[in-house]
């Protein structure tokens, strides 16, 4: 690029560091509500608050709080080879981390092996390399899969790694009515906001329906999808956009599930969902608030759902993402934990806490420790856990979750007004809208209107000063998973591979039967990621992202 071309942002971003900050706060939430200076008791609707642990559940879903049991505490990790990792969560798990919450690198997400020619150059750089059974036996050495709870932040694939999880619990012999955890396997989400989706909607949908379906039977504690609100967030939305989207995405599962014959007061005790927590507090916890509120009331309307564990709004978290930035970064303590009060306040069952250093490299395990003692400071010294819903009944923030619900309405039922979440995905409506108010967040920061210390006000000359421990990753990490990966490959039973993949082809090619044993048997014989998305793909095909201007 030229000078020239590059003299606009230098001058813009020079300008900015000049002009004085803000001496008053903005008047309006990030999602455009307009808040009076003081809300007195007749600006507070007569919405049903209730009591924690019962419909419609606003003000928690346990009657105790976190007095019962704490949220679980994890941190987001993963890189490089499965070795690597497993050191990392073990060191974790030594630190008082009570989940494991795993990275996976982008071939795995997007369903590629490590020897594939579009995978080599990201084996293992934003997550750990997982392709085949052998790595995940790795990857879980020394851990107590019926004892610890595992979250997989995993989409486009998210059926095959539940497999291999099921897999490596059944050569453990660990039954698989004791296995916990989470895998993400929101695919809706994928296609507006992230990129890892693989196959069209609608098989992908079937396979959603019949991880949900199969781990009902099967890993009746093991929540088999978590709606995930969290990336549209990060890619832009506002918090009420993000709580939009992601209820409107649980309601199409419902209908898909409902579709393939489920039992909705069944089923839907094991939908849980994910958020991303910012940093405008009070936006934060109401827009829980109410989430957890309207949840139960569309589950009861809509479908008749009397059962109230099917009811519950369960929820993880994660503290950080766009909201963290690579200058100062050691400001970003602060925020991770302001971002962990709100998520606690608004009563998340899972959160796990950012590094400081993760806007711009893999943590470390100084930084990584930080993350996780800040929750463990929040839970044990702050006090905020001995009483549910410390915050219920504050004029303020009932009524700002009152806004926060009708707002969250208005975005549901302009998606169906438009024709369903399956149809906006399919013709890029709902992508094209979370493209444009990304745009305007970032307008907002670059003309200074949103403040964002550190980045377009407080500067300072040496932005970095004082962050000397950088991550390096082992270069030689990739050589090793694609040794590993070939060596794995030539001593398998290869003619078992071949019977599980073309029994999984042919089991495609029927119009419901459900997918997650074969998946799970091709796992067993040691067939790669790869494969086993190689061979849906000849009967699925692979999604088309549409184009909008």
């Amino acid at each position: 690029m030229s000078d020239s071309a590059a003299a606009p942002d230098d001058n813009q971003e020079e300008e900015i560091a000049r002009r004085a900050p803000p001496t008053k706060p903005t008047t309006a939430t990030p999602s455009g509500i307009e808040v009076p200076p003081v809300v007195t008791p007749d600006m507070v609707g007569d919405a049903d608050q209730g009591v924690p642990g019962e419909y419609p559940f606003t003000r928690g879903i346990f009657p105790d709080g976190f007095r019962g049991r704490l949220w679980t505490i994890r941190q987001y990790s993963g890189f490089g080879t499965a070795e690597e990792s497993n050191e990392r969560y073990r060191f974790l798990l030594d630190q008082g981390q009570t989940g494991l919450s795993v990275a996976l690198d982008l071939p795995t997400q997007c369903g590629y092996d490590p020897v594939d020619p579009i995978a080599k150059s990201e084996v293992g750089k934003v997550g750990v390399s997982l392709s085949n059974l052998a790595e995940a036996e790795i990857l879980f050495d020394g851990i107590d899969l019926g004892g610890i709870s595992t979250s997989f932040t995993i989409n486009g694939t998210a059926s095959i790694v539940y497999a291999m999880y099921c897999a490596v619990a059944d050569k453990r012999g660990v039954p698989r009515e004791k296995l916990t955890g989470t895998i993400q396997n929101d695919i809706l989400k994928e296609y507006v906001a992230r990129g890892t989706w693989i196959f069209p909607v609608r098989p992908s949908l079937r396979l959603i329906a019949d991880t949900i379906l199969f781990s009902y039977e099967q890993t009746p504690r093991f929540n088999a999808i978590s709606i995930a609100g969290a990336h549209v967030r990060d890619a832009g939305c506002t918090a009420v956009e993000e709580m939009g989207y992601t209820l409107a995405n649980g309601l199409a599962y419902i209908d898909e599930l409902i579709a393939r014959g489920g039992d909705v007061e069944k089923f839907a005790r094991r939908l849980s969902f994910f958020f991303y927590v910012h940093m405008d507090f009070f936006e934060e916890v109401c827009k829980f608030r109410a989430g957890r509120r309207l949840w139960a009331k569309l589950l009861t309307e809509r479908y008749g759902v009397q059962d109230p564990k099917a009811l519950m709004f369960r929820f993880g978290v994660v503290c950080g993402g766009s909201s963290l930035i690579g200058a100062q970064p050691y400001n970003n303590v602060v925020r991770v934990g302001i971002e962990n009060m709100a998520a606690v306040m608004g009563g998340a069952q899972s959160i796990f806490t950012a590094a400081f250093d993760e806007a711009y490299q893999i943590p470390t395990e100084h930084s990584a420790e930080i993350a996780v003692r800040t929750q463990q400071i929040v839970a044990h010294e702050s006090g905020i856990a001995r009483t549910v819903d410390p915050l219920g009944g504050s004029h303020y923030v009932e009524w700002l979750t009152d806004r926060m619900e009708e707002e969250i309405t208005k975005v549901i039922e302009e998606i169906e007004e438009y024709g369903g979440v399956t149809k906006a995905v399919e013709d890029g409506w709902l992508q094209l809208k979370i493209a444009q108010r990304a745009a305007e967040r970032k307008r907002k920061v670059d003309d200074g209107e949103t403040v964002v210390v550190g980045q377009n006000y407080f500067r300072r000359e040496d932005q970095n000063e004082g962050v000397a421990e950088l991550f390096k990753l082992d270069p030689q990490a990739s050589a090793r998973v694609i040794e590993k990966f070939e060596r794995i490959r030539d001593g398998r039973d290869n003619g078992a591979v071949e019977a599980s993949l073309a029994a999984l082809e042919k089991a495609a090619a029927t119009d419901s039967e459900n997918m997650m044993p074969y998946l799970i048997n091709c796992c067993h014989a040691y067939a790669t990621v790869g494969e086993m998305v190689a061979t849906l793909k000849k009967q699925w095909g692979e999604f088309q992202e549409p184009v909008r201007l």
